[in-house]
């Protein structure tokens, strides 16, 4: 009999919609490059504007603020390195302490490399940057700040950040706003004129599109530097032959997930709910993780004592059971989750924690099957962590 088994990692990739792959198997069918004159590539290229004007209606952009990536980091590179670069000799970066890496690892290689000063936005115990702490920051010398970057909602732990709050300090300086909002997009409203960002990042295969590709939506008047140079496809900010088959894919998959935003938001927190509600009774001692309010609908992140988080998730995927760690592995050696630390865990509790996250092709039985085997998964890791 095949064992039962619970996709709960929905926040690292969910599996991809059907309209997503309809639309991207029919057009892998078909040959052209977007920027050829003949007629199979101009068949290309209308099909590439039919992306992007889906895209942006879902978005709340304009078809000329698209513009494709390759997915998450490289939008999130072109965002904060070409922010910087444009607005050089302006030196000073902001960035909240809870980014994700494909965030913070650009600034920090600005500061290391390109004579950045890289400031990290303290963030409270939910994970929130406080308005006051941008403003107080800023102030400190707001003519040196060449751009900001915050997340719209926290990958690890799920806090939903105040972008629209947020965006408009920055806009009372005169100073660009850029927000990752790749777990946000097909989970919350989202809206890029509405949030008042200049840069907004987003990638597919969080919301039931294809792997490589995404997208940057950039205002109209903001130029930044290239990261990568050649053909100048897109806005001549970024070069590289146009993916047809995966951008097609990703605007049905937002298209979709957009239109759908609501109905799901509603029936993930649900379930969201009753998983910390089970959680909580099968683990007395656990401790949630991120806004118990404002939080992504899919999103349940908890740490669980005299664990580690590496060890319990090993454990339940000898089960059947899928989830990630709040932390990353280096040369075989647990690191503490930065986002964790950054709220004001300890080292033990940022190593002993684990992120469940639900998605489109959640169900109570995913849940069902988690609590089935979690109380021996702890109490085994608990073993472990003493021997």
């Amino acid at each position: 009999m095949t064992r039962p088994s619970a996709y709960l990692d929905h926040a690292a990739t969910t599996p991809m919609l059907p309209e997503a792959i309809e639309a991207m198997t029919e057009q892998l069918k078909r040959v052209g490059n977007a920027s050829s004159l003949h007629a199979a590539g101009r068949q290309v290229r209308r099909v590439v504007e039919e992306a992007r004007e889906t895209i942006a209606d879902s978005l709340g952009a304009r078809p000329s603020e698209v513009v494709f990536t390759s997915g998450g980091t490289e939008a999130d590179n072109l965002a904060i390195k070409g922010l910087y670069w444009a607005r050089r000799p302006r030196r000073r970066v902001l960035i909240s302490s809870v980014e994700h890496h494909a965030a913070l690892d650009p600034a920090q290689w600005l500061a290391d490399s390109q004579g950045a000063e890289v400031e990290l936005l303290e963030v409270d115990e939910l994970g929130r940057v406080h308005p006051e702490t941008l403003r107080a920051a800023i102030e400190r010398d707001p003519d040196d700040v060449a751009m900001i970057s915050i997340m719209w909602a926290n990958n690890e732990v799920g806090t939903v950040q105040p972008i629209h709050v947020l965006a408009a300090i920055a806009h009372d300086h005169g100073i660009p706003f850029h927000t990752d909002a790749v777990q946000a997009v097909g989970q919350l409203p989202v809206s890029f004129s509405g949030s008042g960002a200049d840069a907004l990042t987003l990638t597919g295969h969080k919301v039931g599109g294809p792997m490589g590709a995404g997208a940057l939506l950039l205002a109209r008047g903001l130029t930044p530097v290239s990261v990568q140079h050649g053909g100048g496809q897109e806005r001549d900010v970024r070069s590289g032959t146009l993916d047809a088959p995966a951008i097609v894919g990703l605007a049905a998959a937002v298209s979709t997930a957009v239109r759908e935003q609501e109905t799901l938001h509603t029936r993930l927190s649900a379930l969201r709910d009753e998983l910390i509600q089970r959680v909580r009774q099968a683990v007395p001692d656990v401790v949630l993780n991120g806004d118990p309010e404002d939080r992504l609908p899919g999103n349940a992140h908890f740490s669980f004592p005299g664990c580690e988080g590496d060890a319990l998730l090993m454990l339940l995927d000898a089960k059947g059971v899928e989830c990630s760690t709040g932390s990353a592995c280096s040369a075989g050696v647990a690191q503490p989750s930065h986002v964790l630390l950054a709220m004001g865990a300890d080292a033990a509790a940022a190593r002993g924690s684990l992120r469940f996250t639900l998605g489109h092709t959640s169900t109570p039985g995913d849940v069902d099957r988690l609590i089935d085997v979690l109380p021996a998964a702890v109490e085994r890791a608990r073993r472990a962590g003493l021997s």
